[in-house]
């Protein structure tokens, strides 16, 4: 997913209005609590469920409006209505909203990590409203750290899992003989590719998971579970990950004086042949992209020996939603083995999976095993073998505001 970081919310988000809605919220929360999935289901059919989240994948747009949204029509006569925005102006939406104490417009918000973090610390979030999904129940392993914690912060019912996620780099096979194993390979196949390699910068999601990734290798990932979330503690503990970022920074495309904007502008710039990698947090992209032709069919995944962070993304639903039952009906069916399983496919989207495989029954083991991962992917159980976890929420906007003063800004 796509992510953008309100990070002021948390500055200036007043106190008393925080103080003023608690009784609201409160109430809100208790809407369904002596609901069964019936009722719930019966308030929800008929109606119209606004769906906000990043629209920059045709992939998942076409999932949405060919899947889900003929799904839910035929099954409960919902309309869903996918509304493209990023997360920034979502968030900035919500708290308007909450600010002027208003109607909200937002039923579903596709949201994870830091702005997951944002909006549930300023109560812009409905919940908790898990228990109340049956498939969250069939489904979904409830005691797993993926579901328990988005990005270290805890999740409380407040959102249900959407996919997952996992970074992995990409590299044209016909050019480069091995994939880079860890940091250093990679150091000495950029030195002697110069100009050939670069990253997105963050705070582009990509760019930003790649130089976690780096930390990650150099100086490993323990010890970010339970770290101070101030700059001068984060920057101390990254110091050599950013002091290898900065040796690279010279043989990288254009000399390391400017870098892709986003993680299209790579992705162009490895079609077109300027570098020789690319890079991803979907694991089935590059299946996707030798398909449509953007890259060249001997392209392949690779994972760094250590491994790759993973993460999940998710759906929640803002404290001032109009439609919450519909919201629910919706995040339920995604919840199922169905459409999980529809948007497995490389074919349709290539996203990873987040039920528990040990709670499918046996056709359903068999229809998964079924899915043929496409061209220069890596497998599903490869991939997890290999998945670190993420950083808390609150340490990854310190990261990426060290690395913006010390590797682009730095005089």
């Amino acid at each position: 997913m796509k992510r953008f970081i309100s990070v002021l919310l948390l500055l200036i988000f007043p106190i008393f209005l925080l103080a003023g809605c608690g009784q609201k919220n409160n109430q809100a929360e208790n809407e369904f609590k002596n609901k069964n999935w019936n009722d719930i289901l019966k308030s929800a059919k008929g109606t119209t469920v606004n769906f906000y989240g990043w629209g920059g994948s045709e992939q998942t747009n076409k999932w949405l409006d060919n899947y889900l949204s003929k799904e839910l029509k035929q099954k409960y006569n919902i309309t869903l209505k996918r509304v493209p925005m990023d997360i920034d102006d979502i968030l900035n939406k919500m708290l308007g909203e909450k600010q002027a104490d208003g109607k909200g417009t937002i039923d579903v918000v596709w949201i994870n990590g830091e702005n997951f973090y944002t909006a549930k610390k300023n109560r812009l979030l409905y919940g908790p409203f898990t228990g109340k999904l049956p498939n969250y129940k069939k489904y979904i392993d409830q005691n797993s750290k993926d579901v328990q914690y988005d990005f270290g912060y805890p999740i409380d019912g407040y959102e249900a899992p959407y996919g997952k996620a996992q970074f992995v780099m990409i590299y044209d096979t016909a050019k480069v003989t091995n994939a880079p194993k860890n940091y250093e390979e990679l150091m000495n196949f950029i030195k002697a590719n110069p100009g050939k390699f670069t990253y997105p910068a963050p705070p582009d999601f990509t760019g930003s998971a790649f130089v976690r990734n780096i930390i990650y290798d150099i100086v490993g990932y323990q010890k970010f579970s339970n770290m101070k979330p101030d700059k001068e503690t984060v920057e101390k503990e990254i110091k050599p990950a950013i002091d290898y970022l900065e040796e690279i920074k010279p043989y990288l495309w254009n000399k390391g004086e400017t870098y892709p904007s986003n993680i299209s502008m790579l992705n162009n710039l490895y079609s077109e042949g300027q570098v020789l990698d690319t890079m991803s947090y979907n694991p089935n992209s590059v299946s996707q992209q030798i398909e449509n032709g953007q890259f060249p069919n001997t392209s392949k995944s690779f994972l760094f020996e250590k491994g790759t962070v993973g993460n999940t993304n998710f759906l929640a639903i803002p404290f001032n939603a109009p439609n919450k039952a519909g919201a629910m009906a919706v995040i339920n069916m995604v919840l199922s083995f169905d459409a999980q399983y529809s948007k497995y496919n490389p074919d349709v989207w290539g996203d990873l999976p987040v039920f528990d495989n040990n709670k499918l029954d046996n056709s359903e083991k068999e229809r998964l095993g079924k899915v043929k991962i496409g061209e220069g992917a890596i497998p599903q159980e490869q991939l997890f073998k290999a998945r670190l976890p993420e950083v808390p929420a609150d340490l990854v906007p310190i990261i990426e505001k060290v690395w913006m003063e010390n590797i682009p800004n730095k005089k």
